[in-house]
C-alpha cells in the first residue's frame, strides 16, 4: 500500500464504519481464545487492529512492509517492527496469535506468507485472516491500493492448509451491503479509502453491525474471515 493510502486509513480507521466493525469482529474472536499471550499483527498499516489486541491484554507486535505505517505505529505507542511477511524477522514458534488483515491479497507469494504464519506460530496458536473477496467484485479499487487478487472460500482455505495449518472456521463479512459495493465499485475510479459523510456512516454502521445477528455469513459477502490453528509442529 502506498504512503499516501496508508496515511488516509490511519485518518479515518478511528470513525470509519468498515475499520470499526472489523475491529468488533477482532474483539469477538479475541474473547473466545483463553489467556492473552504474545500476538504479531502482519500488515498492521497505523496499529488499529494492534490496538485491540493491547487493549484485550494481549503482548502485540505490529509489522508492516512500509516504514510509514510502522512510523505511525510507534507514535501511537505500540511496539512496532519494519517487515516483509514473506520473511519474518522472528523466531519460529513466539507467537500464540497471528492476525493478518487484508494482506495477503496485495502478495503474489501468498504461500510464502502462510508458511512464514505457521512457523512463527507455537503449536496451538491461531492465525486470524480476512481477505476481499469474489473476483466479480474486482474495480479500480482494487487496482489502487495494490490487490493481486481476491479470494473464495476454496482458495483462502487451500492457502491456509497448504502452509500446515488446520482451518476451524470461514465465513463472509459485509453480506447485506454486497450489491451496494457491487455498484459502487463499478462506477469506481480509484480507492474507496475516503471520509464518508457523519450521516450515512452511521447508516452503514447499523447495517453492517445487524450481520451480528442474521445468519448469512455462509452466503457472499465483500469479504473473508478465516480462523485456523498450528495443531502441531512437522518435525
Amino acid at each position: 500500500m502506498e504512503t499516501t493510502e496508508i496515511r488516509r486509513l490511519v485518518a479515518l480507521e478511528d470513525t470509519h464504519w468498515w475499520y470499526r466493525e472489523r475491529r468488533a469482529i477482532l474483539r469477538r474472536e479475541l474473547r473466545g481464545m483463553g489467556r492473552p499471550g504474545q500476538a504479531l499483527d502482519i500488515g498492521a498499516a497505523g496499529g488499529g487492529n494492534t490496538r485491540v489486541l493491547v487493549e484485550a491484554g494481549w503482548d502485540a507486535t505490529a509489522t508492516d512492509f512500509s516504514h510509514t505505517a510502522v512510523d505511525v505505529a510507534r507514535e501511537r505507542g505500540l511496539k512496532a517492527v519494519q517487515a516483509d511477511a514473506r520473511a519474518l524477522p522472528f523466531e519460529s514458534s513466539g507467537f500464540d496469535l497471528v492476525t493478518a488483515f487484508d494482506v495477503l491479497e496485495h502478495v503474489q507469494e501468498d504461500h510464502l506468507v502462510a508458511e512464514e504464519i505457521a512457523r512463527v506460530l507455537r503449536p496451538g496458536g491461531r492465525v486470524l485472516i480476512a481477505v476481499p473477496c469474489d473476483m466479480s467484485l474486482w474495480s479500480a479499487h482494487d487496482d489502487a491500493v495494490g490487490h493481486v487478487r481476491r479470494y473464495d472460500r476454496e482458495t483462502l482455505t487451500a492457502a491456509v492448509e497448504k502452509a500446515g495449518l488446520s482451518v476451524e472456521r470461514v465465513w463472509s463479512w459485509n453480506v447485506l451491503l454486497r450489491p451496494v459495493v457491487a455498484w459502487h465499485r463499478r462506477r469506481s475510479t480509484g480507492s474507496d479509502l475516503q471520509e464518508t459523510p457523519a450521516l450515512v456512516n452511521a447508516g452503514l454502521s447499523a447495517v453492517v453491525a445487524v450481520e451480528r445477528y442474521l445468519p448469512v455469513r455462509s452466503f457472499r459477502g465483500v469479504s473473508l474471515f478465516l480462523r485456523a490453528r498450528l495443531d502441531r509442529r512437522e518435525a
